[in-house]
C-alpha cells in the first residue's frame, strides 16, 4: 500500500522487508525479462532492502550515468557500504568524490602502470604460473588467488607474502558479505562480512603503523597513499587509506578473476580464437629473451588480446549494472521517483543487442578489432559518466599478462562438465577444473 503513490512507475514490490530480493538473486536476468514483458523497460521493485526502479532502456541508462550532478548519487546496497567502509569511493559524492577519485587515479595512471605496477604484475604472474604442467587445477580458485595476490603485491610489495595467508580468507568472506541482505544475525554472510572487515582493518592498521615506525618510503600504492611530502595533495587519514585499499582490492578482484576464468573457458571452447591469441603472444616472445618482462609497449601491441578481454566481458556479462540513488524527488521518463529510492541501471541486455553486436551470442573477438566499437555510446562494460571504471587499463594489463604466460606456457583441457551460474555473480559452484600440460 505504501507504494501506491500517483506517478510511480508500474511494477510489484513483493514481501515486506524481503521485497523481491529472493526472486531477483535466484532468477536474475529472467526475473528482469519477465518484469519487462509485464511493465515495460522502466519498472519498480524492492530489492536488497530498498525500493528500487529498474531501468533497462539504453538511452535512459546513458542519460542517468551522464547526469550524476542532477540529484543522483551512487546507491550501492547498505551491506556493501557497511562492509567496504564509509570513505569508500563508491559511497562518496561531490567534492569528496573528486578528491578521492583524483587520489585513486594518481595511483593507477598510465605512468604508474608503466613504471611501477607492470613490473610487479609481470614478476608476480611469472612466478604464480610456474609449475602448472601435468596438474589438474581449479581455474576458478586460481584466478581468484591470482587477482587478490596480484593486487596485494601492488599495494604492499614487501609485506604482501607475509600477510597474504591471514588476509586472503578474510577478504573472501568480506566479498560474500557485500551482496547480502543487511541482517546482522550470527551465521549470516552479512555478519561474517562485518567481522572480516574488522580483521582486515586490524591487519592494515598494523601494516601502516609498522611502516611509520620504519620511516623508509616504499614505491608501492600504500607508500604513495602515506606520502607526506606533497603539499597540494588531499591528505588522507589512516581510516581513509584503509578504506581506499579495501576498495582497490575489492573492485579489481571479482572483475579480474572472473574475466580471466571465463577467458580460459571461452578460449578452450573456441580453438580458432586461441590459435590467433597464441600467435600474437608467441610473436611477442620471439622478440625477447626468456627472462625479459612484458613492458608497456608490449601491452599496447596486444590488440587481439584486448579484443578477447572485451568480448569475454560482454558475453559473460561480468558486471550486470550499476546503482544510483535519488537525493530528492525527481522525474524520470515521465514518472515520479521519490527521494531515497535506488535506480538500478541494468546494462546486461545491451551486451546482447543484435543491432550493436550482430550474432550476439557468438564469442567473436574479431568484432572488437574495429576501434570504433570501443568508443560508441552504448559501450557500458566499464560503466560510464564521471564514474567510469578508473581501473580499466590496470585490469586489462593484469588479465593480458596472465593470458600471456598462460597461453605461451600451457595447453589445457576441461575435466568433466562443470555448471556455470550467470547471476548475481558469474561463478562455477563446484569449481572449473582443467588438466594442464606444457605447450
Amino acid at each position: 500500500m505504501r507504494y501506491r503513490k500517483k506517478g510511480l512507475p508500474p511494477g510489484t514490490m513483493g514481501w515486506p522487508v524481503f521485497g523481491e530480493t529472493t526472486e531477483f538473486l535466484k532468477q536474475g536476468p529472467n526475473f528482469m525479462k519477465n518484469q519487462r514483458a509485464r511493465y515495460g523497460s522502466f519498472f519498480k521493485s524492492h530489492i536488497l532492502a530498498c525500493p528500487t526502479v529498474v531501468s533497462m532502456d539504453p538511452e535512459l541508462n546513458r542519460y542517468i550515468l551522464m547526469n550524476e550532478a542532477k540529484g543522483l548519487v551512487p546507491g550501492y546496497p547498505q551491506s556493501m557500504l557497511d562492509i567496504l567502509g564509509k570513505c569508500n569511493i563508491a559511497a562518496v559524492h561531490g567534492s569528496t568524490h573528486k578528491q578521492m577519485r583524483g587520489a585513486l587515479l594518481a595511483l593507477i595512471s598510465p605512468t604508474m602502470i608503466r613504471e611501477q605496477l607492470l613490473p610487479k604484475i609481470d614478476e608476480f604472474m611469472r612466478t604464480f604460473l610456474r609449475n602448472w604442467d601435468n596438474k589438474v587445477i581449479n581455474i576458478q580458485e586460481k584466478t581468484k588467488e591470482m587477482a587478490f595476490l596480484s593486487s596485494l603485491k601492488q599495494i604492499a610489495s614487501a609485506e604482501s607474502s607475509s600477510v597474504a595467508q591471514e588476509f586472503m580468507p578474510e577478504f573472501f568472506k568480506l566479498v560474500l558479505g557485500t551482496l547480502s541482505l543487511p541482517i546482522d544475525l550470527p551465521g549470516t554472510n552479512y555478519r561474517r562480512g562485518l567481522q572480516a572487515r574488522k580483521n582486515i582493518v586490524r591487519i592494515l592498521g598494523q601494516l601502516i603503523a609498522e611502516r611509520r615506525a620504519s620511516e623508509e618510503s616504499r614505491k608501492d600504492m600504500l607508500g604513495y597513499l602515506m606520502r607526506k611530502d606533497d603539499s597540494n595533495r588531499y591528505k588522507l587519514s589512516d581510516d581513509e587509506i584503509i578504506d581506499q585499499i579495501i576498495t582497490i582490492l575489492y573492485s579489481g578482484y571479482e572483475t579480474v578473476s572472473t574475466t580471466s576464468m571465463m577467458a580460459v573457458k571461452y578460449l578452450h571452447d573456441h580453438p580458432r580464437v586461441l590459435e590467433e591469441l597464441r600467435k600474437e603472444h608467441m610473436a611477442l616472445r620471439d622478440r625477447k629473451r626468456p627472462e625479459d618482462p612484458i613492458e608497456w609497449n608490449d601491452l599496447k601491441s596486444m590488440r587481439f588480446t584486448r579484443a578477447v578481454i572485451f568480448e569475454t566481458s560482454r558475453l559473460a556479462t561480468i558486471v550486470n549494472g550499476v546503482l544510483r540513488k535519488t537525493t530528492q524527488e525527481m522525474e524520470l521518463n515521465g514518472f515520479v521517483i521519490p527521494e531515497g529510492w535506488r535506480i538500478y541501471v541494468y546494462t546486461r541486455e545491451i551486451n546482447y543487442d543484435p543491432f550493436l553486436y550482430p550474432d550476439p551470442l557468438a564469442f567473436n573477438p574479431w568484432r572488437w578489432m574495429d576501434k570504433s566499437l570501443e568508443s560508441q555510446n552504448y559501450f557500458l562494460i566499464f560503466g560510464g559518466g564521471t564514474r567510469q571504471c578508473p581501473g580499466k587499463e590496470l585490469g586489462i594489463a593484469e588479465i593480458s599478462t596472465f593470458l600471456h604466460y598462460f597461453v605461451t606456457r600451457y595447453r589445457w583441457e576441461e575435466v568433466g562438465e562443470e555448471i556455470l551460474m550467470k547471476f548475481p555473480r558469474v561463478e562455477a559452484p563446484n569449481g572449473l577444473h582443467i588438466r594442464v600440460s606444457s605447450y
